[in-house]
């Protein structure tokens, strides 16, 4: 279980502004939850908290009683904390498929890279010997670095919109995947998104807005909150659907 409690985070400057107040969570093992609310609501900042890429102002998290608070990104990911970004990084003289190996490394179990490839809509053939560099489109290095997360057996897997810059086909397998994960493994999963099709794969949905969570309860009780605009907490209407599959060609 990671435990999140009364975690704040303010950015300094002239004024200090606050991004996060007092956030308490606890995400369960095998279990997913989606994170959505209005832009500039804090998620994204809570995501890489969470990873360790921030450090909070105040407050405590612990994984499994652990106190990883203020542990960096490295500690955490040896114990078992993956993450996504939203821009993924890139990495020149390293091929696609030396990253998938480095990062199934640590996966008790066999990983076959190339099943890998195709649950995130790319063909192992056409990228296995590639470099995971600036040669590749947004799109294609957003889904190989998903590939890269779902290589590990992690205890907590965090996704900052993991639907952003990948076509309709990718999409729908991706969705597939968080699927297997959930059924597979005890993975506690994170995702960051307005898309209805991720949230129609939570467990529980956390709305956050203003830096606080304004609700958190399991799907069936807030989906329709949300796109019947009940009372919604987002600035803009979360996207229903795939409607616009365009946006998703990026």
């Amino acid at each position: 279980m990671l435990e999140i409690q009364d975690i704040t985070f303010e950015i300094e400057g002239e004024t200090n502004t606050e991004i996060l107040k007092g956030i308490n969570l606890k995400l369960e093992p095998k279990k997913i939850y989606v994170i959505t609310g209005p832009n500039g609501g804090g998620k994204s900042s809570l995501a890489k908290i969470l990873m360790g890429i921030y450090s909070p102002t105040s407050g405590k998290i612990l994984l499994n009683g652990e106190d990883i608070t203020f542990k960096g990104i490295s500690e955490r990911a040896r114990l078992g904390i993956g993450y996504a970004f939203q821009n993924p990084p890139r990495f020149k003289g390293l091929t696609v498929k030396e990253l998938l190996e480095m990062s199934a490394a640590s996966n008790p179990e066999k990983v076959n890279i190339s099943d890998l490839l195709f649950n995130v809509g790319l063909c192992a053939q056409d990228y296995l010997e590639r470099e995971a560099d600036a040669s590749l489109s947004g799109g294609e290095m957003k889904r190989i670095e998903i590939a890269s997360v779902l290589a590990r057996n992690l205890k907590v897997a965090v996704f900052d919109e993991p639907e952003a810059g990948i076509d309709l086909w990718s999409f729908q397998k991706l969705a597939e995947t968080f699927k297997h994960i959930h059924a597979k493994y005890d993975t506690a999963i994170v995702i960051i998104s307005h898309q209805e099709r991720i949230l129609e794969l939570a467990d529980e949905i956390i709305l956050l807005k203003d830096g606080t969570i304004s609700q958190q309860a399991e799907k069936e009780k807030l989906l329709s909150v949300i796109f019947n605009n009940e009372d919604c907490l987002c600035s803009n209407p979360c996207e229903k659907g795939m409607a616009n599959d365009a946006q998703f060609a990026r």
